[in-house]
Parts: structure tokens; C-alpha cells; sequence
């Protein structure tokens, strides 16, 4: 798709090249051990065969989990194809390699791998697409770098957005920027939007309205993990009949939050259990001081202990198995909502028929929210004392917990699909199998 303005995002290029020393530090480290970090500059294996990859850009652990029964499908649609996953965190890395390896050990598909994405400077943006050699390039929600699209259509590489997402914020920033985004997405052929919302916002860019369609979302259509169903049903049988809530997801701010409400639970229910599970694996250290210093007994994860009955807190500070922890669950409470953030995924506790709290800020799932919201399948509180107020009451009423729980799981099923609707699309871009 041509049009855009060209002169934007070389002033975007010029402002990226001279913030390179702070982009760098990020890089270094967002890493892994034995990765080279020159990935980052686009330096990935050359191409070594004729099956073209199809690359799929997700950009943190909650996207490439949210991406999983999409990984999956064209792990197995596409067996003449390699897959490529790329991801721009480590804990996002983390979870794409253990996803691939176990694709790996079932077979019958084509090869996975993972790279990190290069920054998105002109140079490592041309080289990592140059050496890949992509068939179809997929960027999921709002992965959108501008060097990167450009050296697709640059080399004939069809594009993709799928599970397109765009808050009402991000509109409001990205058109402060309108030039340069407009060029980005002149770049996209087909974009799958999860809302009509999320479409209309798009076009308001510059998305044009004839490449755009409404597939919905794809974090409806998650795949059951059977693996995490055997750890989260081990936990609860080693956890008794205790009363026990996930907070997930945790930010800073939202720890001391969470924390004051369970103190205030355990005054009325002393053998209460929280499994709080910070966001960020950098935060590990940070929360267990928290932990220690709220004066609650608090057992990690990371050391293979399971709570006593005298444990208060269980900080989950391992990383892909959060949903294994929501599961083991009597309620959950999904972080990034005490706090400017935006929220996290909602229907992940709700597939799992976990009844679902939340903050009010929501921007990044608004739609998510108000679906659930609209069939009554989520309980919103807005600080610590409300917090504490809904899960005593939830604790203290099991017919509401489990009507909760059926509105929850019934409201991701009715709304799956996105995923056929999605391949759908792709298939016009790429439709050899």
C-alpha cells in the first residue's frame, strides 16, 4: 500500500539515532543469556533455505500468550513455512522459546524460532529484514515501528496487524503524531481489528478503510493449557479448602494496595492466602521486601516452598504461570487497574470460570471490560478498603462466586472466533499452505 509521508519518519529516524545510548541500555537489559545482543541491530541468521519464514511480532510475555492459539494455527497451517516469533522483552522471549519448544515436541508442523526485534533504526530495521527474507509479516495489536513496515514493503513483504488495538489514549498521543503514523500504516495491507471501535480509531491514522476488518479478539479464543491446569490443580489440593485470591499482574503502587487489603481481609478471614504476582520479573526482589516488611508471613515461589497454613502471602515470582496460579484460585484480582496502567487481560481468569475484580483504570481493555461488565461477570472496586470489601463479601458468598464464574467463562465463549477470522485474513496475503 503506498501514500504516507516519507519525510516524517525521517525525522522519527533522526530523533531514534540520536536517543540511541537510552535505547541501547534498554537493550541491554531486556536480554538473555547466550543471545547475542546484536539482534537488536537486525545482525540475525541469513537465511539458509527456501522456506521463506512467516514472522510474527508480539511485543511482551501477556502478548505472546495472547497470541498463543494463533502461534499454534500456523504452526500447523503453515508446515512449508518456518515461524518466526520476535519479541522486544526478555520475559516476552522466555515465553515464545518455551511455547516453540513444546510446538517442537508435538511436531507435525514447521520449524519455530525466536529473535529479539531490532531497534527500529533504518539500518537494523533494512538488515534484520533483509536477512530474514519474511513471507508475511504480522504485528500484533499495536506493534507499530515505523522502519520495520517500511523495509517490508520495501522488500515486497505482504504486512499484517492482527488483534488490532487502540485505546482512546493512544489515539489521543498517536495523533500528535499523525505524519508519521499515517506513513506507518500506509504500509499495512490488511488490518484485523478486535472491536469496531479499535477500527474506526485506526482509520482516524490514516488505516485505510477497504484493508480493515473486525475479527474481533483474539484473547477470546485462548487455548486451554493443560500443563498449567496440572500445576494450578496440584497447588489448590496442597492449599485446602483456605480461602485464596490471585492478585496479577501487580505494578508499582499497586502492591501496597493490594497488600493493605489483604491485611484488612484476614482480620475476618485469618486463614486467608494471597498469590500476589507482580508484572515485571525485575520487581521480584522489590515486592518480597514489600512481602517482609507488611509483617504477614510470605513464602516464594522461586524457592519451590508451598504455603503453610500460617503463610499469608505466596509471591509468585517465577515466570509463565500466572494462568497456572489464577487457577488454583477462588477469585482474581488482574493488576495494572489501581493504577495509570490500563489494565491487563481480563478473560484470562474469566475462561478459566475464576470470578474477576479489577481497578477502573482500563483504558487498554475498555471493550473487554464493558462485555463483562454488561453480563455481569465483573466485580470493579476502586482502592484498597473496596478491594477488601468484594472479596470478603465473594468469600462469604459461594452462590454469587459461582454465578461469577459461569457469566465469566460463558462470556469468553460466546465471543470466540477472532481466531478463523483472522487466518482468514492472512490466507489473502498468504494463501500457499
Amino acid at each position: 500500500m503506498a501514500g504516507g509521508h516519507p519525510w516524517a519518519r525521517r525525522v522519527y529516524s533522526a530523533v531514534l539515532l540520536l536517543l540511541t545510548p537510552l535505547l541501547w541500555w534498554r537493550v541491554w537489559r531486556e536480554h538473555l543469556p547466550g543471545r547475542s545482543r546484536m539482534e537488536r541491530l537486525g545482525r540475525v541468521p541469513v537465511a539458509s533455505d527456501r522456506r521463506r519464514p512467516i514472522w510474527l511480532h508480539c511485543a511482551s510475555v501477556g502478548e505472546v500468550q495472547a497470541a498463543r492459539s494463533l502461534i499454534e494455527s500456523l504452526y500447523r497451517c503453515y508446515p512449508r513455512h518456518r515461524l518466526v516469533i520476535t519479541t522486544m522483552t526478555a520475559t516476552g522471549a522466555e515465553r515464545a522459546m518455551a511455547l516453540a519448544e513444546s510446538l517442537q515436541r508435538e511436531g507435525g508442523g514447521s520449524e519455530v524460532s525466536h529473535y529479539f526485534v531490532p531497534l527500529d533504526l533504518p539500518g537494523a530495521a533494512r538488515r534484520f529484514v533483509t536477512r530474514l527474507q519474511p513471507a508475511l509479516a504480522i504485528f500484533f495489536e499495536t506493534e507499530l515501528w515505523p522502519n520495520l513496515l517500511a523495509s517490508c514493503e520495501r522488500h515486497e513483504v505482504p504486512v499484517a496487524v492482527v488483534n488490532g488495538r487502540l485505546s482512546a489514549r493512544s489515539l489521543a498521543s498517536y495523533r500528535r503524531l499523525s505524519r508519521l503514523m499515517a506513513e506507518a500504516l500506509s504500509h499495512v495491507d490488511w488490518l484485523g481489528a478486535k472491536s469496531p471501535e479499535d477500527a474506526r480509531r485506526f482509520q482516524a491514522l490514516g488505516m485505510a478503510v477497504h484493508a480493515t476488518s473486525i475479527t474481533g479478539s483474539l484473547k477470546y479464543d485462548m487455548a486451554a493449557d493443560d500443563q498449567s491446569s496440572e500445576v494450578s490443580e496440584r497447588l489448590r489440593t496442597s492449599l485446602g479448602s483456605r480461602p485464596v485470591w490471585v492478585a496479577g499482574s501487580t505494578h508499582p503502587g499497586e502492591d501496597e494496595v493490594v497488600l493493605a487489603a489483604h491485611a484488612r481481609l484476614r482480620q475476618a478471614l485469618p486463614d486467608s492466602l494471597l498469590i500476589l504476582v507482580p508484572r515485571h520479573p525485575r520487581r521480584f526482589e522489590a515486592v518480597a521486601e514489600l512481602c517482609a516488611s507488611s509483617g504477614m508471613a510470605c513464602v516464594r515461589r522461586s524457592a519451590g516452598d508451598i504455603p503453610a497454613a500460617t503463610t499469608a502471602v505466596y509471591l509468585g515470582d517465577t515466570m509463565g504461570e500466572l494462568g497456572a496460579l489464577y487457577g488454583a484460585a477462588d477469585l482474581a484480582f488482574v493488576g495494572g487497574s489501581l493504577v495509570p496502567v490500563g489494565g491487563h487481560n481480563l478473560l484470562e481468569p474469566a475462561a478459566m470460570g475464576i470470578p474477576v475484580l479489577t481497578g477502573p483504570e482500563l483504558a487498554n481493555f475498555e471493550d473487554l471490560a464493558a462485555t463483562l461488565r454488561e453480563s455481569s461477570a465483573l466485580v470493579e472496586v476502586q482502592d484498597s478498603a473496596t478491594l477488601a470489601e468484594a472479596l470478603l463479601r465473594l468469600f462469604g458468598d459461594a452462590p454469587e462466586r459461582a454465578r461469577l464464574a459461569e457469566a465469566g467463562r460463558a462470556v469468553v465463549e460466546a465471543n470466540r472466533g477472532a481466531l478463523h477470522a483472522t487466518l482468514e485474513g492472512l490466507a489473502r496475503l498468504l494463501p500457499e499452505k
